[in-house]
């Protein structure tokens, strides 16, 4: 602001009088009275918000990690999982729906698991961390249902494997997670939006890069969102014990029950 006033300052600091400004003994008084003009016309600038969100990350999203580890372990040994769990929208067609969340725990191979666990392990964890331990994790394995059956109703031909719909819906829900400010924050407009088209550059990034599954991608990013908004209507949810118990066991329920289906068809 000096120097569009072409008044030249040199920034000082010391250890008695702290920070401040040094100008030319000519110009002290019209600097003086610049900044205090400065100061008045910015008193009351809307954009000045202190809009401030604690980002919390949920280690329990190594638990994830770990089993999605162990199920690559076992379809190693010989176990044939792709067969029963991999997404096939025509199965899906003829009744097999537990494919829907049984493909997400099958990866192709070593660098596919990799992939998926390294990311996956970030954004989950932040999810996690956004809205409770088991409802974020609860949301997320549903945002990655939600791509399976975008997929399903798309393409009834597709066959596919891997947690990056899951990986996209965490994305989808840490994208709406701005929009907690406009609660405290009537103007904060600006950050819910800014929020919003983050995710939606990281989703380009991370989600639509060749050889990807882009419909599974944008159908889970899609379903985070929805869900994101629907839980972030109801905030204090994210520090119920209860309800993130409950959507804890609901999470074990449907992976026990989806894989118990799956393997019966081997028998």
């Amino acid at each position: 602001m000096l120097l569009s006033q072409q008044i030249e300052s040199t920034i000082d600091h010391s250890a008695e009088s702290g920070w401040g400004l040094i100008v030319a003994a000519p110009d002290y008084e019209r600097a003086l009275k610049q900044i205090r003009q400065y100061r008045l016309e910015n008193r009351c600038w809307p954009w000045r918000q202190n809009i401030r969100q604690k980002v919390l990350f949920d280690w329990g999203s190594l638990a994830w990690v770990f089993l999605i580890c162990v199920v690559f372990w076992l379809d190693a040994k010989q176990m044939d999982l792709h067969r029963p769990g991999l997404m096939d929208s025509a199965a899906v067609s003829r009744g097999q729906w537990w494919r829907l969340f049984t493909a997400m725990l099958l990866h192709a191979d070593v660098g596919h698991l990799a992939a998926n666990a390294g990311f996956g392990l970030v954004l989950l964890g932040l999810a996690m961390g956004a809205y409770g331990t088991g409802l974020g994790l609860l949301s997320a394995y549903l945002a990655g249902a939600g791509g399976n059956v975008t997929t399903w109703l798309i393409d009834p031909d597709h066959r596919s494997l891997g947690a990056s719909g899951m990986v996209m819906g965490c994305l989808g829900l840490l994208a709406v997670q701005a929009a907690s400010t406009w609660r405290e924050h009537p103007r904060a407009l600006k950050a819910v939006f800014g929020g919003i088209v983050a995710g939606l550059m990281l989703f380009l990034l991370l989600g639509s890069s060749p050889g990807t599954d882009l419909i599974a991608h944008a159908g889970g990013f899609a379903t985070g969102l929805l869900l994101g908004i629907a839980l972030r209507l109801a905030p204090r949810l994210a520090q119920n014990a209860a309800a993130n118990l409950i959507a804890g066991a609901l999470f074990s329920g449907l992976v026990i029950l989806t894989w118990w289906l799956a393997l019966s068809r081997m028998r």
